[in-house]
């Protein structure tokens, strides 16, 4: 267990050096106060992790210390030690947020025990927030695997999960990389540990040091107790490096002392921590060029690169877009409260014909926009929208398709670089545009009933496709 600063209270001198020198033989920092009132002025300038009073004292006694401590702070803990005790006395303590009460005279020993207890419980609480964060409002997308690259994949995961080195997993946004991950913990002897994710990408260097290695009380500005890191939380555990190539070069050098050590300090602090966790890293960068261009450092990559693994992009396993979207089709409706929807022919068709540049979360943001744009009707070609670019922007530089030959130069351009339901967007913008707004004519000229094309137009202006 860490160094912790323990405040005793007793107004006996000999008991309150009995107390002090006990805790110092516990490898902690003893700080002492001599009534309830300085006591009060001790946790506010020397910003105890654990306070363990006396409850009889002249003036303020021990109970109306815990109570006070629990209003200005509710995190502290406090334990009560008495030679008085009656289980009223313990009821009290414990009623007004003591975490334990103990009776004298107490051995060192159960001291430790004490504090042992209070330690596991204040990590616990903080796993506990870590998780309720992490869990909150997120949602596993399923490894759906019917390309062989995929199956392929997920073979040499459940191999790698088996062993205890460091994984590498590397491939473009939106692969899955992260659940990649979650299956190699799950399938591995620390799926009863944690798992526990920091995304380097979003972090300042200071502030990812912090969620790393933790950091000790007045470290820095706002650190007002100790805090455990992301390392500290994952002992026993795995812990995700996702987006790792983006961290600085100092925090790659710290990172690989604790790859190659197994330990580290926290920020501030001095003494250093042991830990058993085993890392996975992700990146959609390649770091072998990184290397090379020397935004990387090739110690740790070779640290890092012991189990490599890729995810190969959507567009390279098209085999495991349906089922995906299906899944996706399933889920969305269920959350939407709608019916079962399905996908149409043409928008199978749509789906398969995309390259995917934004890969598995792509799709899922696809599948989800056209299962809330479609209500009850089925999912259609008209709905699969793609991309950044696709909306009336897009569609604007192609009103002129209506008026093209298969032989002009840019119909093939037009072609290329659309989706089929881009191109029927294209088309009916300019046959609107050449009939000057008369959807009467514009549907008989592209062979459509006007409701037909009045329901396209508004499920485009819901969309925000069209103005």
């Amino acid at each position: 267990m860490a160094t912790q600063r323990i405040l005793v209270v007793d107004d006996d001198p000999l008991s309150r050096d009995f107390l002090s020198e006990a805790v110092q033989a516990l490898g902690h920092t003893a700080i002492v106060a001599t009534d309830g009132d300085d006591a009060l002025r001790q946790v506010a300038t020397e910003q105890p992790d654990i306070v363990l009073t006396d409850l009889r004292m002249p003036g303020m006694d021990g109970i109306t210390l815990v109570k006070a401590l629990h209003e200005r702070a509710p995190e502290l803990p406090t334990v009560v030690i008495t030679a008085h005790g009656t289980i009223q006395a313990a009821v009290d303590a414990m009623q007004h947020g003591a975490r334990d009460f103990l009776m004298k005279p107490c051995s060192p020993e159960t001291l430790g025990l004490v504090f042992d207890r209070i330690a596991r419980t204040e990590r616990l609480q903080q796993e506990n927030d870590y998780l309720r964060s992490e869990v909150s409002g997120t949602r596993a997308t399923p490894l759906i695997a019917h390309s062989e690259a995929m199956i392929e994949l997920l073979r040499s995961a459940a191999r790698i999960s088996r062993s205890r080195g460091t994984v590498l997993v590397t491939g473009e946004s939106g692969t899955g990389k992260e659940r990649i991950a979650q299956y190699i913990h799950q399938n591995s002897s620390r799926a009863e540990g944690s798992f526990v994710r920091v995304n380097c990408a979003a972090l300042s260097e200071q502030l990812l040091e912090s969620e790393l290695f933790g950091h000790e009380r007045g470290a820095f500005t706002g650190a007002h107790r100790q805090r455990s890191g992301r390392f500290e939380l994952a002992d026993g555990g795995t812990l995700l490096l996702d987006e790792l190539a983006e961290i600085s070069p100092s925090m790659q050098a710290k990172l690989l002392r604790v790859l190659q050590e197994d330990e580290f300090e926290r920020v501030g602090g001095q003494k250093t921590l042991k830990v058993d966790v085993r890392v996975i890293a992700t990146t959609n960068r390649d770091l072998t060029k990184e290397v090379a261009e020397g935004r990387f450092r090739e110690d740790l990559y070779y640290r890092l690169h012991v189990l490599p693994i890729h995810i190969a992009p959507l567009r390279d396993r098209r085999e495991d877009i349906l089922p995906l979207a299906e899944h996706f089709v399933e889920h969305f409706s269920t959350q939407n409260g709608v019916s079962p929807h399905s996908l149409t022919e043409d928008a199978q068709t749509c789906l398969l014909a995309w390259n995917w540049p934004g890969n598995v979360r792509e799709l899922e943001n696809v599948i989800q926009r056209a299962v809330i744009l479609a209500g009850d009707e089925p999912l259609s070609a008209d709905l699969m929208q793609y991309g950044p670019s696709s909306g009336a922007s897009r569609s604007s530089g192609g009103l002129a398709a209506a008026n093209m030959t298969i032989d002009d130069p840019e119909f093939g351009h037009i072609v290329a670089n659309n989706t089929v339901a881009d191109i029927e967007r294209i088309t009916i913008l300019a046959t609107l545009e050449s009939t000057r707004g008369n959807k009467s004519e514009a549907a008989r000229r592209l062979g459509l009933t006007a409701r037909t094309l009045s329901n396209k137009m508004k499920i485009w202006k819901q969309a925000g496709l069209v103005a």
